[in-house]
């Protein structure tokens, strides 16, 4: 059975103040002001990146860029000859790439800087570090740590993470992905073997935008995994669905996006699901200096340069999409968001507050007017 109904929002601190996975608002606010406060944060962000990014990228039009070196990643130290070639990537695609990866740091660098954000991985709460280290990858020929995330391309990661260490012959290999066998997990080391790799190595994550992650989850999960549907779908569909609270027979694979979004906003994001837990909780950017972070936007170009990045060998190239992959367009997103009462969405967004804060996604529009069309 699920747990009972919890009203915090996610935005909840559990330990010190340094423990917390997220800040705490009710310190300041009263329960009414904080919704509110919750949309200001990322409002406020957005029109930063906005006309950060639109006057780079002006810049970059007028070629007033030709001459600059474009800023590296966050602890990037440059490196020459790499053992592979880099694929013709459209250059306009790298630079947006790049523009947004600085915007990123800075933002990271200057909201993680905050006296009650975690500043390293032993200042996380037991739960916390618990998650945190059973979602870093270790690939120690090619010192390197991965955080995979859920439905941000994470099974095509893990397959080169077998192909790098002789477990498969290539990623295009046709075989089910089991995502434990092997592959190291930074959590089956000592303390001192994860402070050293910490410490050490190069570290990376791929992020994706929240609701879009959230609804390729939702659509997965439910629409397609048995074993999903009977123990979260069946749970919900009781809990949440007029008529149905003792149906034993309910099978929970029909669970409709506004039931699924009622069931997030009574769960502690430090519980949830890997494939709905908030970016920011499974990775925990304020606790871990992140070497390079990557995004699900810019996929191909990312992974080519973290692929450079580990000195990968020239055959281990990042896998294709599936051919029974199905993306979630702006269409589809546009449909379920719009879908939904808006009061439940006001209430969904603090609980990913962080991942679109963190890492510049703006806040979906889903005004009356936009939602016509």
């Amino acid at each position: 059975m699920m747990p009972p109904r919890n009203q915090d929002f996610g935005l909840k601190k559990a330990g010190g103040a340094r423990s917390g996975s997220v800040i705490n608002f009710r310190k300041t606010v009263n329960s009414g002001s904080l919704r509110r406060s919750s949309t200001v944060l990322p409002s406020v962000l957005t029109f930063a990146v906005i006309v950060a990014s639109g006057g780079l990228l002006l810049m970059i039009e007028k070629g007033m860029l030709n001459s600059m070196e474009t800023p590296p990643p966050l602890g990037y130290s440059k490196r020459s000859g790499y053992p592979r070639q880099a694929r013709n990537l459209d250059p306009a695609v790298d630079a947006e790439s790049q523009i947004l990866q600085e915007i990123r740091n800075r933002t990271i660098r200057t909201m993680c800087g905050q006296k009650n954000m975690p500043h390293s991985v032993w200042s996380l709460s037991p739960l916390q570090r618990k998650t945190l280290l059973q979602h870093i990858l270790v690939n120690d020929e090619h010192r390197f740590l991965y955080c995979y995330v859920p439905k941000v391309a994470c099974s095509n990661w893990k397959r080169v993470l077998k192909v790098l260490s002789g477990a498969l012959e290539n990623v295009d290999v046709n075989i089910k992905m089991n995502h434990k066998s092997d592959l190291l997990f930074l959590s089956s080391l000592k303390p001192e073997e994860i402070r050293y790799r910490l410490k050490h190595y190069f570290k990376f994550m791929f992020v994706r935008e929240p609701m879009e992650r959230l609804l390729s989850a939702y659509r997965n999960k439910f629409g397609e995994i048995k074993a999903y549907q009977e123990k979260y779908g069946a749970e919900i569909i009781r809990r949440y669905r007029k008529g149905h609270a003792k149906d034993t027979a309910v099978a929970g694979d029909d669970v409709t996006f506004a039931e699924f979004v009622r069931y997030l906003l009574d769960e502690d994001v430090d519980r949830m699901n890997e494939h709905w837990m908030p970016i920011y909780n499974l990775c925990q950017p304020c606790a871990v200096s992140y070497d390079f972070i990557g995004s699900y936007e810019h996929l191909e170009s990312d992974a080519d340069y973290v692929l450079q990045r580990i000195s990968a060998p020239p055959h281990v190239h990042f896998p294709e999409r599936q051919t029974w992959y199905k993306p979630v367009t702006k269409e589809t997103l546009h449909y379920y968001l719009c879908s939904l009462p808006q009061k439940l969405l006001r209430e969904l967004l603090p609980k990913y507050i962080l991942d679109f804060s963190l890492f510049t996604y703006p806040f979906p529009n889903t005004t009356t007017e936009y939602c016509r069309h």
